[in-house]
């Protein structure tokens, strides 16, 4: 054979091979803002990811396009929220998508806080399941985890890549942890009250010590009832709370006129549902705004 020949069927076969690398990635379409990240993190070059959901986007307002459905068809794996953030949506999810295509639900892998009859808005309700599982480090470090091994099971040639990735993004985890627990020792934990626009923060308070009030439900689309508003300005006031907190995906106006009539004060923004623009473009940097924002505010 010779060099020419010889070298034609070199490049043929290098050409072959680098598309067979191509081929074995993992493509992952995600609709949340935080698993976005995690598949990101622990998959590195061998995992390609869609985030469906958008940092700043509310996640309770979503609705399926037909482009998202294209991009999740396209997918070997789609990772969902999970504990019922994708209701409105995951029956007409599941039925469009090819039988190849793995959906996890990595919330529903990891242990569940609830909101019970009595500590919702609507007398008689059954127990819902809470979804803002990301707003606990402990949980993500879980969510982690899932998401690795659902990753191995995949793709078991690049096994070391993703225990080594995942290794590395827990270490990262447990050194945000350590510094929100020294940030909010800041805060006396009589102080620690925390009145926020909707119910997104008990796996946080659950971990930090926190007592929560909240002016919406569960989902962005819960409406406070007059008699649950003026129970909450009546808590304000004898707690002597500082400070309640907007979020970055919703509409403050029921959030000034409480701030109004109980007399605190607007104590910032916080990142409820997932990631955000600026300083939230990362699950680190969101959490250090929220922490911040809410230590300063309170002390």
């Amino acid at each position: 054979m010779g060099l020419q020949s010889g070298c034609k069927v070199f490049c043929v076969c290098f050409l072959l091979f680098s598309t067979a690398k191509l081929q074995a990635q993992i493509k992952v379409a995600s609709f949340s803002t935080v698993l976005s990240e995690i598949a990101e993190k622990v998959g590195g070059k061998n995992v390609t990811v869609t985030s469906l959901i958008k940092p700043g986007q509310d996640p309770h307002e979503y609705q399926l396009t037909p482009g998202d459905l294209s991009a999740a068809s396209a997918s070997d794996l789609v990772l969902l929220s999970g504990k019922g953030m994708e209701a409105t949506y995951l029956v007409n999810l599941r039925d469009a998508l090819l039988k190849r295509v793995q959906v996890l639900a990595v919330g529903d892998q990891i242990p569940s806080l609830t909101k019970g009859a009595d500590e919702g808005k609507e007398p008689g309700k059954e127990e819902t399941e809470d979804p803002h599982w990301w707003n606990s480090i402990s949980e993500t470090e879980k969510a982690t985890v899932v998401v690795r091994d659902a990753f191995v099971h995949l793709d078991g040639q690049h096994i070391a890549d993703y225990q080594a990735s995942a290794t590395a993004y827990l270490a990262a985890l447990r050194e945000l942890d350590s510094w929100v627990k020294r940030k909010v020792a800041e805060l006396p934990r009589n102080q620690r009250t925390l009145v926020t626009s909707h119910d997104a923060f008990q796996y946080f308070a659950k971990d930090y010590g926190f007592q929560i009030d909240s002016i919406e439900g569960l989902t962005t689309d819960q409406e406070p009832s007059v008699g649950h508003v003026t129970a909450i300005i009546a808590e304000i006031k004898k707690q002597g709370v500082k400070a309640i907190f907007l979020e970055n995906t919703l509409n403050p106006k029921v959030s000034v006129e409480i701030t109004r009539e109980s007399g605190a004060r607007s104590g910032g923004s916080l990142y409820a549902d997932g990631l955000g623009p600026g300083d939230g473009e990362t699950y680190a940097g969101m959490f250090q705004h929220n922490v911040t924002t809410i230590v300063d505010a309170l002390k």
